[in-house]
């Protein structure tokens, strides 16, 4: 395992394939865990020296966890269309999509002290799955994280909210 690097306990993030581990608690109906445990990994793994990344960016795909991780949301099954809600790091981003459109994330009371989603709007209707669609980003519009300081264990826990499984849960 010399070329494993980013341990937590036994979770390696500085070997890829195991980038989406953060985002499965989603699966199980337990989003807040999720997003307690981005907080852990970011603060952990990152910073902005010359070693600043913990492990090597094949491909950047380092750097890619941690922009859309940053955003708020991690294509955890590219395949399935579906990018699972972390939590932001960012207080706004705007991205400018090929169609002409801009998808913007905005995160109310972002502070090291909230970590926690208290609820998600997009287009300021509420959003109460744990997950976003990529037709829904890229028609563009604004997605929106409420931050609050304790976790939110309603908001993504029931079955109908959770992302795609093949698995029956």
């Amino acid at each position: 395992m010399e070329d494993i690097s980013g341990l937590i306990g036994h979770y390696a993030h500085g070997n890829e394939p195991s980038h989406h581990v953060a985002y499965l608690y989603n699966y199980a109906g337990a989003p807040w865990k999720t997003q307690a445990r981005l907080a852990q990994v970011v603060s952990t793994q990152y910073n902005t020296t010359p070693a600043g990344l913990s492990g090597n960016d094949d491909l950047g795909q380092m750097s890619a966890w941690l922009v859309f991780t940053a955003l708020g949301f991690y294509p955890v099954a590219p395949g399935s269309n579906e990018y699972v809600i972390g939590r932001p790091f960012v207080d706004k981003a705007v991205l400018n999509l090929p169609n002409g459109k801009t998808f913007t994330v905005r995160a109310v009371g972002l502070s090291p002290e909230n970590l926690f989603v208290g609820s998600v709007s997009l287009n300021g209707k509420p959003l109460g799955v744990s997950y976003l669609r990529h037709e829904q980003i890229t028609a563009g519009g604004e997605l929106v994280f409420r931050m609050q300081a304790g976790p939110n264990k309603e908001w993504g826990m029931a079955k109908g909210a959770r992302p795609y499984s093949q698995t029956a849960y």
